[in-house]
């Protein structure tokens, strides 16, 4: 390395900025690394981890030390990450381990407990439609509704949404002429079609999808100790201001349990919080499922 330059992230290989985010993020919720680590996770000769940590000290120089009695790197106290980690990237990494590949497996990083999940998506139904979405063709599909039951459909999907219980596929429905989320675990024998695929038929005519409504949070107005929940969600002067599609909106305000009644009426111990600006809410179209909204309140 020329040490006249200074090495910069963005001249380093994308193999190699893997692995060093790897040492980083080690280094940062665990408070250590070694280089067994590496090798064991990206197959490498010890030598080549050798090299990766003494780049990454160039790097990032007050980031580690070396611990010669336990023979590993830990951080230190004036650690800043190299890298920029989402909180979901982060946790997701922790619960269910780093890494995409099926050799290393699904090793979390720590003891962690997620909510039983009682219904992953069918993974050869997912495919299909994540195929269809990819190469923007039509899928048609059998389908059972709670209002129909068995059906057969022709949808037009572009984006999968999670609803914090389960997964859905937001599409276009030939046979209501509308658009709409399916349930993909309601989805059977789905199979591409060469159709073509009209402007109105896509995303951009969704209007749902396209608008998005935002939403004043705040801590419910019952809560004898409201500022508790200002931390826990970390409101500025109060309140959580969120942007949301308003495909998605009755799906957030059910998830988080926030009371959408205009004069805050829900009561129960699972109702921390509370939607200030119920007008925000005209015209979302999902919002049966909303806690305490009222289609008068709009």
């Amino acid at each position: 390395m020329n040490n006249c330059t200074p090495t910069k992230l963005e001249d380093i290989s994308q193999a190699q900025q893997e692995r060093l985010f790897h040492i980083d993020f080690k280094l940062r919720f665990l408070g250590a690394v070694n280089r067994n680590d590496l090798v064991c996770r990206f197959g490498i000769k010890a030598a080549a981890a050798t090299r990766d940590i003494a780049l990454y000290k160039e790097l990032a120089p007050h980031n580690l030390i070396y611990d010669t009695k336990a023979k590993t790197y830990t951080g230190t106290n004036q650690f800043k990450p190299l890298f920029h980690y989402r909180g979901s990237q982060a946790l997701s990494a922790l619960c269910y381990g780093l890494g995409d590949d099926h050799v290393v497996g699904g090793s979390s990083l720590i003891n962690a407990e997620s909510p039983t999940q009682l219904n992953l998506p069918n993974l050869e139904v997912l495919a299909e439609i994540t195929k269809a979405i990819h190469q923007k063709r039509a899928l048609d599909i059998s389908y059972r509704s709670l209002s129909s039951g068995l059906t057969q459909r022709e949808i037009v999907p572009f984006a999968l949404v999670d609803n914090g219980l389960r997964w859905h596929v937001r599409a276009y429905d030939r046979k209501r002429s509308r658009f709409t989320d399916f349930v993909i675990n309601r989805i059977a024998s789905p199979k591409l079609l060469n159709s073509d695929i009209i402007i109105s038929e896509t995303k951009e005519s969704d209007i749902q999808w396209n608008r998005i409504v935002e939403m004043h949070i705040v801590p419910h107005p019952n809560l004898q100790y409201s500022d508790t929940i200002v931390t826990e969600y970390c409101m500025t002067n109060g309140m959580l201001k969120i942007l949301v599609r308003a495909a998605v909106a009755g799906y957030v305000l059910r998830h988080w349990n926030v009371d959408c009644s205009p004069d805050h009426e829900l009561q129960g111990p699972e109702f921390h919080l509370w939607l200030k600006n119920t007008p925000t809410l005209y015209g979302v179209e999902n919002l049966a499922i909303a806690p305490g909204y009222k289609p008068s309140s709009q």
